[in-house]
């Protein structure tokens, strides 16, 4: 980070008779930063791109800047320029303002749209400015941006989108209100067209703009620190007589309401914008590399099996062992580039369901996991690996959007159970488990599940209707806990080894009932010492499986699915 260097400039001192010497600040020179009060130099500013070096607070960028920040270099084709501003009130003296804006600003409007490429990836752009009424949307704003997404969905381009603004432009009234319904409905055309959206919320992001294409984006990425919300915070407390918590509405308030997928720092975000889209390009030519060495290594580590002698109970014991790798270290050890996101866009992000987008011989694929913890911290951020029924809604989320791309799913099941408690009951587990299930029945990408450690009931089962099911070794997979199955049936918690044994719950026991494909063999235990080695035999699987599925056609995949399941 820049630092500060008063050398560059020294010190001008304002003299005066009988008085102390006092510094002045040189007019151009020196910013300061409205959060922490600092007088900053500001070629240290632009530098820190365009942050306080302090405190970290972001300062707004104009449209040069961004423009310039995350488009390759004279790539930036501008559209839609020099549209007629009306004046549909006859508000007084409008006209004169927004010609004094413009001259002002060089702006045509507070929004600026065009063609630009990033990292070579052709996108379509669109940024508002604050400079210009505060990045109000008016007709003209509405107009250019509903223009910039249907030239998108004509040439087939992801459109990213910069939202900074006060909301509806006011001297504009219920025409400026419309243009909310009018970029809402581009959007959705460009989305029935397969094609990416992708929203960067910066601060401020509010109002009309906030309930409109702000908050539509396929994905939806914020600067740390930018204010986004609806209603105006004052406007809030006046109307409920409450204090509002520390942080609201600030992207790191919604992240964790699970409203926005990741908040992204700007020296990141040029390269995370390009990870994105070529994760969303539809490759309609996937290829899946295996080879004949593979083949014969791979085989070879399948026929080496482990000791078949150890007990169900043992087994339970082993597939609960912390020591375990969880959904994230596979999500990282097998696939490459993979980015975590966020959010069932309702209530919260569930922290014991991970997903993301990842790649898999340069194919992206979407990943989703229970998610446990190593110790008692983690596990309590992770609520033990046993999702809420947010949890199972983000997964969902996730799924659709695969879909909607068509990505192959990968779920990691490791989870005790869904949660039960009064919180989940009020936010309605079942329906969420069963929304799931419906859904997962008939999702036209190939789905694959794998059990990596424990597989408790329908909390399991709400990432396991899969095409194909798999499960490690030494992991379990049970309509309930051997030690609850022993108090319900036995009214004995304590014979839950010997439950074990009665319920067939092991990897082998269900794969002779026909409940699962496929077992990954494990010579000793799975742990930080050999996931390496177990994991190539996870992917060298997992070509085989997506070479198979993604030959059949959407309706073949979703029969294979539903046949699967018809004959259990």
């Amino acid at each position: 980070m820049a630092q500060n260097d008063s050398s560059k400039v020294g010190k001008v001192l304002k003299r005066g008779k009988g008085k102390e010497e006092q510094p002045q600040v040189p007019e151009g020179l020196w910013i300061k930063c409205d959060k922490c009060g600092e007088l900053l130099y500001k070629e240290d500013v632009k530098n820190n791109n365009y942050s306080c070096y302090k405190c970290g607070k972001y300062f707004r960028l104009n449209t040069r800047r961004r423009i310039r920040m995350v488009a390759d270099a004279n790539s930036f084709e501008i559209w839609d320029i020099d549209l007629e501003n009306k004046n549909p009130l006859d508000f007084p003296n409008y006209e004169e303002q927004i010609k004094a804006v413009k001259e002002k600003t060089k702006l045509d409007e507070a929004v600026t749209t065009g063609k630009a490429k990033i990292h070579g990836e052709d996108v379509v752009i669109g940024i508002c400015d604050a400079r210009f009424l505060m990045g109000s949307m008016g007709q003209v704003v509405g107009e250019k941006i509903a223009r910039a997404v249907e030239r998108a969905t004509k040439e087939r381009l992801p459109v990213v989108i910069f939202t900074c603004s006060g909301g509806a432009r006011m001297q504009e009234g219920m025409v400026s209100l419309m243009q909310m319904a009018k970029t809402s409905a581009a959007l959705k055309r460009h989305s029935d067209a397969g094609l990416l959206y992708i929203s960067v919320l910066t601060d401020p992001t509010t109002g009309g703009v906030t309930a409109s294409f702000a908050m539509l984006g396929d994905i939806i990425l914020a600067e740390p620190g930018a204010l986004v919300g609806f209603a105006g915070a004052r406007v809030i407390e006046q109307t409920i007589g409450q204090k509002l918590p520390e942080g609201f509405q600030r992207a790191e308030f919604l992240l964790e309401h699970g409203l926005i997928d990741k908040i992204v720092e700007r020296e990141d975000l040029k390269d995370t914008l390009h990870k994105l889209i070529v994760m969303h390009k539809i490759d309609e030519n996937v290829s899946w590399n295996i080879s004949n060495t593979e083949k014969s290594l791979f085989r070879a580590f399948q026929e080496d099996n482990s000791d078949n002698d150890i007990t169900a109970w043992e087994r339970v014991q082993t597939a609960r062992m912390a020591s375990r790798p969880t959904a994230l270290d596979y999500a990282n050890e097998i696939f490459t580039d993979f980015i975590e996101l966020h959010g069932d866009r309702a209530f919260r992000d569930d922290s014991a369901i991970i997903a993301g987008i990842a790649m898999l011989d340069g194919n992206p694929v979407t990943v989703i996991g229970q998610q446990k913890g190593r110790n008692t911290k983690e596990n309590i951020l992770r609520n033990f690996g046993m999702p809420y029924p947010e949890g199972y809604r983000k997964a969902l989320r996730f799924m659709k959007q695969a879909e909607k791309f068509n990505r192959p799913i990968i779920n990691f099941i490791d989870t005790p159970g869904a949660f039960c408690g009064v919180e989940a009951e009020e936010r309605g587990q079942g329906e969420a488990i069963a929304r799931n299930l419906m859904e997962m029945a008939g999702i036209k990408v190939p789905i694959l599940s794998i059990v990596i450690g424990e597989g408790g009931s329908g909390g399991a089962l709400a990432l396991g209707v899969g095409n194909e099911v798999w499960m490690l070794e030494n992991t379990i997979y049970a309509v309930l806990s051997p030690e609850g199955f022993a108090s319900i049936l036995w009214k004995d918690g304590k014979r839950a080894d010997e439950a074990a044994d009665v319920m067939k719950i092991t990897a082998a026991d269900l794969k002779r009932l026909g409940i699962i494909e496929k077992i990954i063999p494990e010579k000793e235990p799975v742990c930080e010492a050999n996931l390496a080695v177990i994991s190539d035999y996870i992917r060298f699987e997992m070509r085989c499986f997506l070479q198979k599925l993604t030959t059949m056609t959407p309706e073949q995949i979703v029969n294979h699915r539903y046949d699967r399941f018809r004959r259990i």
